[in-house]
């Protein structure tokens, strides 16, 4: 009798917890139905569409079919690296998004941290609302505004010479010289005071406790940042840091195509603007789409590279 009792008992675990499942679904129901809304979404714009990296590999023309186009292999692939202008599109991808990476990652960092320390509410909201309204213009407007200030009868043409630090004005979109700092600054300019909320939201999740015991032990103001503050957001900073490096071959293709004339050519291609120009304008579809292969699968190589290496120093990655 134990036997079967026991026998009976393990056929009905099953039997429960599917029970238990699915009156936990019906629960739920308004939850998971957006989160099918989501999945869906997600399956239709991100999924379904990667059938079409295949063309990367034929020779695609609009007017056939992708299952039409010939198979050319890795023709395109090769092609990319023998263009004469691969060398310019790299340097000033890389050199870009180094120094926007180096400059810009740690501002929004530094930026949280001396904010977190204002006393006064309101001071505090009035300088995150400012530093973080940029954010909801587009590129097509701030590249407008910038035309305007950078132009030679402009407002920095005009400091720059009422400080008598320059004798003419200087065109700054027409020299490329000017362009990476143009396209550093103004990136940072936009997005400084956004990318500081998930900062200080982490910075307000910290328990009080761990500043009055800092207190008690006499640590002052910056002492409390360098060993309470940044120790206790060093996860969010890790996670925010591997994301960035794996965007590292992004290079901000709306600021970039707005800002971009012939003049600066030569410091402005980059390589989805690169991409752009020959996919869409020239028409070479397959083409463009090898490249953007190319730059997907070194993006994930970095991703990869990234989560190792903050997973060994200090325990923390995505995956």
């Amino acid at each position: 009798m134990s036997s079967n009792a026991s026998v009976q008992m393990a056929d009905s675990l099953p039997q429960t917890k599917r029970k238990r499942l699915w009156r936990n679904l019906y629960n739920q129901r308004y939850l998971q139905v957006m989160v099918l809304l989501g999945i869906a979404w997600m399956v239709i714009f991100n999924y379904i569409p990667m059938y079409g990296i295949i063309i990367a590999f034929k020779e695609f023309n609009i007017i056939k079919s992708i299952s039409d186009a010939p198979w050319v292999g890795l023709e395109h692939f090769q092609a990319f690296f023998q263009d004469r202008n691969l060398g310019y599109v790299i340097k000033n991808t890389l050199g870009m998004s180094f120094f926007k990476l180096a400059i810009g990652f740690p501002l929004p960092i530094l930026f949280a941290l001396f904010l977190n320390e204002v006393r006064s509410i309101r001071f505090k909201r009035t300088i995150q609302t400012i530093s973080y309204l940029p954010h909801f213009l587009s590129w097509v407007i701030l590249g407008g505004i910038l035309t305007t200030w950078l132009a030679d009868v402009g407002i920095i043409n005009d400091l720059l010479m009422g400080l008598r630090l320059i004798k003419e004005p200087i065109v700054f979109l027409a020299e490329p010289n000017y362009f990476w700092g143009i396209a550093i600054t103004s990136d940072i300019w936009k997005e400084l005071g956004w990318s500081a909320i998930i900062y200080l939201a982490a910075i307000s999740g910290i328990s009080p406790e761990m500043y009055e015991a800092a207190t008690i032990d006499g640590a002052g103001r910056f002492q409390k940042m360098f060993y309470v503050t940044l120790p206790s957001i060093k996860g969010t900073i890790s996670i925010l840091f591997i994301l960035a490096v794996s965007g590292v071959l992004n290079s901000n293709f709306d600021q970039i195509l707005v800002l971009k004339n012939q003049l600066n050519e030569p410091a402005s291609s980059v390589i989805d603007v690169y991409i752009y120009q020959v996919g869409l304008q020239q028409g070479r579809y397959s083409y463009s789409t090898a490249v953007g292969l190319i730059k997907s699968i070194i993006a994930l190589l970095l991703l990869l590279i990234a989560n190792s290496v903050s997973k060994r120093l200090n325990n923390t990655s995505l995956f």
